[in-house]
Order: C-alpha cells, then sequence, then structure tokens
C-alpha cells in the first residue's frame, strides 16, 4: 500500500514537472545577464526623385565593407523595376547610386549587405 502511495506521488510531480513551459525549467548553459554588444554597421543612405530619375548617396561611417544597392519600383505596370549592381562602400566612403524608370518613380529603397 505504502509503495503505491509513493509511487502516485512521484508520478504526480513528474507529470507536474514536464507540464512546465521550456522557459520556466532553469537551463545551465543560458547566460542571464547583460546581452551581447550590438555591433554597428550599414551606410546612411539617403535618396532624391526627381521624375523618373533617382540618385542616391551611401555614406558608411563603419570599419566594416557595406554592399549597398539600389532598387526603383516604377508606377506603370509595363515599365521595368531595376535593381542596381551592389556596390562596396568601404569605410568612410560615399558612393553614388543612379537608377531611373520610363515614366513615374513608386518606391525606392536600398539594399545592405556585409561586405
Amino acid at each position: 500500500m505504502r509503495l503505491s502511495r509513493c509511487l502516485a506521488s512521484v508520478t504526480v510531480a513528474v507529470a507536474l514537472v514536464l507540464s512546465l513551459p521550456y522557459e520556466a525549467m532553469p537551463h545551465t548553459r543560458v547566460k542571464t545577464g547583460e546581452p551581447a554588444p550590438r555591433q554597428l554597421f550599414g551606410a546612411e543612405c539617403r535618396t532624391t526623385v526627381s521624375g523618373s530619375h533617382v540618385v542616391a548617396y551611401c555614406h558608411n561611417p563603419y570599419a566594416d565593407t557595406d554592399r549597398v544597392a539600389l532598387h526603383v519600383e516604377c508606377d506603370r505596370w509595363w515599365d521595368l523595376d531595376t535593381d542596381g549592381a551592389p556596390v562596396d562602400t568601404g569605410p568612410a566612403m560615399t558612393v553614388r547610386l543612379t537608377g531611373r524608370c520610363w515614366k513615374e518613380v513608386r518606391s525606392v529603397w536600398i539594399s545592405h549587405q556585409k561586405g
């Protein structure tokens, strides 16, 4: 009789531990404390749209090379959208990117990638 009571309490305890969410259980490999320092990366870009022409200037103030590319989405359905070739922007460098549509420009954005 005692064995079944002991087994029942152990079974309930194991069931309770297994039903806890993963985050609630302590883990030995997880470090609690300050997060890793954020690494600074990415060129600062300014874009200008004048009619159907787009000009972007990107300046990289950081030590890592940033590969930037200009993307232009045209407003008309028949006008081809363009994705410019990636350009490496080294530390303390400024690059000029250009693009255009035949008619109006709908949107412009710059993509960044570590070089």
